[in-house]
């Protein structure tokens, strides 16, 4: 591992970064807060880096210690080109690679939102993930075989409930088709990928202000190469769910205006989990940005009633 010492670019705390190696891959992972203090790790979804998390850092690095890390394919870390380098286990590996560098002895907490959470439900739901997870707070990011399983009762279930649940879920995530297409959405993202129309895009479908949104240089970029892991992952886990369970603690951030998740969609994550905690808020998908106060209030408690 590589350490490199310095100032956060954002100015939201000081930090230390340090470049952690998965094989090829190289992350880039920046802390914060006492370095004695109960470990936290926040992993970001698309289109973010680890800036995702600007606004609610400073609201727990003066307890703990604080990790946050640019998933493969953004930021500051590694970007290959191909597809496969971004199905979920190895992204899992990504995760654990982080744990073992910045907390090799002691179990982490982690807060995840969007493609952050859909890749730690990967790698909670692995055996073992106990002795690297303390607890596991998901933001809007489902378990993506649990959500086919979900979806599919619905389907079979016969009643209007069932089937319109699933029919409201796969309208939300009609999105997904056009990025998984093979060319169009690289073009799109290469002509409105800019961070005025991307703020200008939050503040009309979720009310957020420019000033609550913290973007990376690299936001173009991030985009396209982002859209590499619905093309690696949706197909597959849609059409063959597998079994996957966890011990892990799990609480359960269900945003009830998400334009991406429906509520509906996380109703039988408690036949998976084997301590769940859910909380159901009126808020949009993007909530590290419209209300990191509830993120951290929320994680905050859900940690200290953890064992110690």
């Amino acid at each position: 591992m590589t350490r490199v010492t310095g100032n956060h670019p954002s100015g939201a705390a000081s930090s230390r970064t340090h470049l952690v190696r998965n094989g090829d891959i190289s992350l880039a992972v920046y802390e914060f807060g006492p370095q004695d203090g109960i470990p936290v790790v926040l992993v970001h979804g698309w289109p973010d880096t680890h800036h995702l998390w600007d606004g609610v850092v400073p609201l727990l690095a003066d307890t703990y210690r604080v990790i946050s890390y640019d998933t493969r394919g953004y930021g500051q870390s590694s970007a290959p080109t191909q597809v496969s380098a971004y199905e979920l286990n190895r992204l899992a590996t990504d995760f654990f690679a982080v744990v073992e560098a910045v907390s090799p002895t002691e179990p982490v907490h982690v807060v995840a939102h969007d493609w952050g959470s859909v890749q730690i439900w990967e790698a909670v739901c692995e055996p073992g993930a106990d002795q690297y997870v303390a607890s596991f707070t998901s933001i809007s990011g489902p378990n993506l075989d649990h959500l086919a399983t979900w979806m599919r009762r619905g389907v079979r279930s016969g009643t209007v409930r069932g089937i319109g649940g699933t029919l409201s879920q796969c309208l939300s995530s009609a999105y997904t088709t056009f990025f998984m297409l093979p060319v169009l959405p690289y073009l799109f993202f290469r002509l409105v990928g800019t961070e005025k129309i991307w703020k200008l895009f939050l503040r009309l479908v979720e009310g957020t202000s420019a000033e609550q949104i913290s973007l990376a240089p690299t936001l173009k970029q991030d985009m396209i190469s982002g859209l590499r892991f619905y093309r690696a992952n949706i197909i597959a886990r849609m059409f063959g769910p597998r079994e996957r369970r966890t011990t892990v603690p799990v609480q359960l951030l269900v945003n009830t205006r998400d334009i991406a998740v429906r509520p509906a969609g996380y109703d039988d994550t408690a036949k998976w989990v084997d301590q769940l905690v859910r909380h159901d808020l009126s808020r949009g998908h993007w909530l590290p940005y419209s209300d990191p106060a509830a993120i951290a209030g929320y994680a905050d408690a859900f940690i200290q009633a953890q064992p110690k």
